[in-house]
């Protein structure tokens, strides 16, 4: 009878048991969300209310100074010396300064055509601009399809170079560096560089130029471009 007794008292001792433990557990985790967690929720709250105070900020600000540009700010033109290159009588077109335009290819099938039609179409005297088709493609095939067009743009007069290197030393940076060494390169006053599925408008250098030229304290000027692969998926 003992034994049976204590049978039966043994398994109701071990839930006893487990429950005082998982009570104690749960207090102990109650006593740490407490002391810990809670303290650490509460700091994270705060550095992001910060966050957003400080975006919200940045956000009037910068709102409020294009809203005062747009209505107290000067245009370029005004704010920097821009007079528009015209021909002379007597210099004829050398009034315009020499440019040189770099377009680096890779493997471009898609927009080679249209990136060296863009730069053949800018608006500048033809015996002031010297377009550079920098080549680094791998495909042959591609190789040959570019350098035919740019000697399609040559038989109608136009000053383009096809040029290739056997590395791929600095990759575009490089093709850029590689194409300043040539003598007619060294000859021009200014660099254009256009990307190769970049369309500039024909009045790029029109806009562009003058503000470089009139204004010895600029080393760079950049505007914005149209990009011919958004047409392809």
């Amino acid at each position: 009878m003992e034994k049976l007794s204590m049978m039966k008292i043994l398994p109701e001792l071990l839930v006893g048991a487990q429950d005082d433990i998982a009570r104690q557990i749960m207090v102990i985790w109650n006593q740490a969300k407490v002391s810990l967690v809670v303290p650490f929720l509460r700091i994270f709250v705060y550095i992001n209310l910060v966050m957003l105070i400080m975006l919200f900020t940045e956000k009037v600000y910068m709102a409020m100074v294009v809203a005062f540009n747009m209505l107290f700010g000067k245009k370029l033109e005004q704010r920097y010396k821009f007079e528009p290159f015209e021909d002379d009588v007597e210099l004829g077109s050398s009034v315009y300064p020499l440019v040189l335009v770099q377009v680096p290819m890779f493997n471009e099938r898609e927009v080679y055509q249209l990136s060296i039609g863009a730069a053949c179409r800018l608006s500048w005297p033809s015996d002031r601009i010297v377009v550079q088709v920098l080549d680094d493609s791998t495909d042959p095939l591609i190789k040959s399809m570019v350098e035919m067009e740019c000697n399609s743009w040559a038989s109608k007069g136009t000053k383009i170079h096809y040029q290739v290197r056997d590395n791929r030393k600095g990759y575009k940076a490089g093709a850029l560096k590689e194409g300043l060494k040539h003598d007619y390169a060294k000859q021009c006053e200014y660099v254009v560089i256009f990307d190769a599925d970049f369309q500039p408008e024909p009045d790029f250098l029109t806009q562009t130029i003058p503000f470089l030229h009139h204004n010895p304290e600029f080393g760079l000027v950049q505007a914005r471009w149209k990009f011919g692969r958004k047409h392809f998926t």
